[in-house]
């Protein structure tokens, strides 16, 4: 194999499994690559008549036989120049990159298709997943190509038309009455009774190796220079993660020279964990009540890996931001009237550049990247009473309702 496992913890390094995230001293495990080996294939010459999707980096994911790859088309999206807020914000160069043009409408298309792709190659047919929403339609779309069952999880207030999406894409949809870490309860509880293969944030390798490809593409896009900061909406966490990999992988290969991009996470006020950190300069805590935010996919109050988050954004010189509930819907106003249709997790990252630029943290000569992580229309109002709702596992069991 061209890839293996070290822990971010204690840098052990371990055969690659697909059942392990996490190494015995409780460090995340992350897939480590034979770089040498890479290089002899992975080059910026041979980068040009590639497919132009996530796959065209098929080096850098973990994934032996391309005969297992599940693929809807996802990555290679839009690097899209801001130029009429350049002239209004003291910034050099402004970027959107545009996920939510990717399929099933958001980023997180990119992480299952590797990671289906990985549990494909392992013979897995049932899948689960929690989600505040966008994670559990692109498992339940991928999952549907690929003839696996899906089993998603999400809090009963998650947006109606997401519900909807995963209905449609043929998912096993369940609404639990409580948070997302609520919903992944219901999954290690009935893990080994249903044979389910948790795709959940950080429970199994592929999610963040295939949000790695936004790194590796906006290099790429960039034609091997890099922006000074990078603002992306934090939830779970895997995005920075796979992020941060990508961007030092290709340092260590050669294609990029210099520091790396000023990482900012952005938050909702109301569950901002990462930036009380920031803030307060202590180790992660994860954020046990007053939980008021919004059902959005920066709703996680305890990120798998909450240190390694707020190691990346320490190590990159960033930072972490809360934006309100206003600041979020002024923010989508705004980049609507760009022309940039935007999540609240999207328009957030306008809110924090905005901010930043009052602070001055953001400089007249920085280049700065947003990441526009999905689309606006799949948080529109929308009446959803079909899927069950659920507290626990047993409750799932007796449910009488199934989609």
């Amino acid at each position: 194999m061209n890839f293996w496992f070290v822990c971010k913890a204690c840098a052990k390094a371990t055969e690659f499994q697909l059942k392990q995230s996490k190494c015995t001293c409780g460090g995340t495990l992350q897939v480590e690559y034979d770089l040498e080996r890479v290089g002899h294939t992975f080059t910026k010459e041979s980068l040009k008549n590639r497919v132009t999707s996530m796959w065209r980096y098929k080096e850098l994911l973990p994934v032996e036989n391309p005969q297992n790859i599940i693929s809807l088309g996802e990555g290679w999206t839009p690097l899209v120049r801001m130029h009429r807020a350049e002239q209004k914000y003291p910034v050099k160069r402004l970027w959107v990159k545009r996920e939510e043009q990717n399929p099933t409408g958001s980023f997180k298309a990119r992480g299952f298709s590797s990671a289906l792709s990985i549990a494909n190659a392992y013979g897995i047919k049932k899948v689960a997943v929690n989600s505040n929403g966008n994670a559990a339609s692109a498992l339940a779309a991928y999952a549907s190509n690929s003839g696996m069952d899906s089993y998603v999880f999400v809090p009963k207030d998650c947006p109606g038309l997401i519900i909807e999406e995963c209905i449609q894409y043929g998912a096993q949809t369940y609404l639990v009455d409580g948070l997302i870490h609520n919903a992944g309860k219901v999954i290690e509880d009935g893990e080994l009774e249903q044979d389910w293969y948790n795709v959940g944030t950080l429970k199994e390798p592929g999610r963040s190796e295939g949000k790695k490809t936004m790194g590796l593409e906006l290099a790429e896009q960039f034609n091997w220079t890099l922006p000074d900061v990078i603002i992306y909406p934090t939830g779970g966490g895997s995005g920075v993660i796979g992020i941060w990999n990508a961007l030092n992988q290709l340092k260590e290969l050669g294609f990029i020279e210099g520091d790396l991009p000023r990482i900012v996470s952005v938050q909702e006020e109301g569950c901002q964990p990462l930036v009380d950190a920031i803030e307060n300069g202590t180790a992660f805590n994860a954020q046990t009540q007053d939980i008021s935010s919004n059902p959005t996919g920066m709703r996680v109050p305890n990120p798998p890996d909450g240190e390694l988050i707020l190691s990346i954004l320490r190590e990159s010189g960033g930072t972490a931001v809360a934006v309100s509930e206003e600041d979020i819907k002024e923010a989508q106003t705004s980049l609507g009237k760009q022309g940039i249709s935007s999540s609240p997790e999207g328009a957030a990252t306008w809110a924090a550049f905005t901010s930043l630029i009052d602070r001055g943290w953001i400089q007249q000569d920085d280049e700065v990247v947003l990441f526009n992580t999905s689309h606006a229309l799949k948080y529109l109002a929308w009446d959803q009473t079909q899927a069950p709702i659920i507290e626990t596992y047993k409750d799932m069991v007796n449910s009488s309702v199934m989609i």
